[in-house]
C-alpha cells in the first residue's frame, strides 16, 4: 500500500524521531511511504480556541495534502491530531464550508488513522519484532483514549515487544492536564493534573512512560524532568521501531532509513 505520512507541528518542529520511527514500521512492513510537502498544521489548537472558521483554510490544505487517490491511508503518530482531523474537520466544513470543502475533508478523515488502529486494525500486526529491555508504563491520552477509543490497541503492540516489563498506570484514564493552550490558560489547573499524573507514573517503578501523543508526553516528561525522576519519556513509536540489531537508546535516537532498515 501507499502510505502518507502526517507528521504534524510539533512531531514535524520537536519530536522527529517518533515521526521518522512511524515511517520505518511502515516501511519495514513493506509499504511505500511519502511525505507530502504541502501539508502543515490541522487545526486543532484553532479549534479548541474558539476559532472554528478561521480554522476551514487549514482544512482545505488538509484535504488538498493528502488528497491523491493513491494514498490509501494517512498514518499519524499523534491520536490527538487524528482525533482533530476525525472528528472536527467535517463538522466544520459542513458548518462554514463549500460542498467541495465537505467532500475533501469527508475522503481525508475517512483514510486518516493513528499509528495503532493502522498495525492492529489494517495490517492485523501487533508483532513488529521490537526488542526493548526496560520496564516500562503507558499513558492513554484523552483524544486517542475518547476520540478515537483505540482501547486496548495500544496494549496489545507494547505486550508484544521482546524485553519490555510493561506495567499498569493507576487512573490511567485522567488527563495530563495539557490540553494545547487550556495549560496556558488555567496553568494551575494544569500543574495539578500533572503532578497527580507523575505520582502515579513514579509509583510504577518504571523507566519509561510511553503513549502515542508528543504533546503529553512533552507535558509528563517535562515535570518528571523537573522533579529529577530519572524517569524518560518516549513515543511508543520509536519502542516499536527498536529492534535487536538496531535498538533504541538515548544516545542513538536518531533514526535514519539506512541506519535501521
Amino acid at each position: 500500500m501507499r502510505i502518507a505520512l502526517f507528521s504534524t507541528c510539533i512531531g514535524d518542529a520537536m519530536f522527529p524521531d517518533a515521526q521518522k520511527a512511524t515511517a520505518l514500521i511502515l516501511s519495514r512492513l513493506g509499504h511505500e511511504v511519502v511525505f507530502p510537502e504541502e501539508q502543515t498544521c490541522c487545526g486543532q489548537m484553532h479549534v479548541n480556541t474558539g476559532y472554528q472558521k478561521e480554522t476551514l483554510g487549514m482544512i482545505r490544505t488538509y484535504a488538498d495534502a493528502f488528497a491523491d487517490p493513491s494514498i490509501d491511508y494517512v498514518v499519524s503518530a499523534s491520536g490527538s491530531c487524528v482525533g482533530a482531523v476525525r472528528e472536527r474537520h467535517t463538522r466544520i466544513a459542513e458548518r462554514f464550508g463549500t460542498a467541495a470543502d465537505v467532500d475533501g475533508a469527508h475522503k481525508a478523515a475517512d483514510k486518516t488513522l493513528d499509528l495503532p488502529e493502522f498495525l492492529v486494525d489494517i495490517e492485523q500486526r501487533t508483532n513488529l519484532g521490537a526488542f526493548f529491555p526496560h520496564r516500562v508504563t503507558y499513558h492513554s491520552s484523552c483524544h486517542g483514549l475518547r476520540f478515537l477509543k483505540l482501547g486496548d490497541r495500544p496494549y496489545q503492540l507494547l505486550r508484544e515487544v521482546e524485553g519490555i516489563e510493561l506495567v499498569p498506570l493507576e487512573n490511567f484514564e485522567e488527563c495530563c492536564g495539557f490540553g494545547g493552550t487550556f495549560a496556558l490558560k488555567n496553568a494551575e489547573v494544569s500543574q495539578a493534573m500533572v503532578t497527580d499524573k507523575t505520582r502515579h507514573v513514579k509509583d510504577t517503578g518504571a523507566e519509561y512512560v510511553t503513549g502515542g501523543d508528543s504533546s503529553c508526553l512533552m507535558n509528563i516528561g517535562g515535570a518528571l524532568s523537573r522533579q529529577r525522576s530519572g524517569i524518560r519519556a518516549l513515543h511508543m513509536a520509536e519502542i516499536l521501531a527498536s529492534t535487536k540489531e538496531h535498538p533504541w537508546t538515548p544516545e542513538t535516537a536518531a533514526y535514519s532509513k539506512e541506519k535501521m532498515l
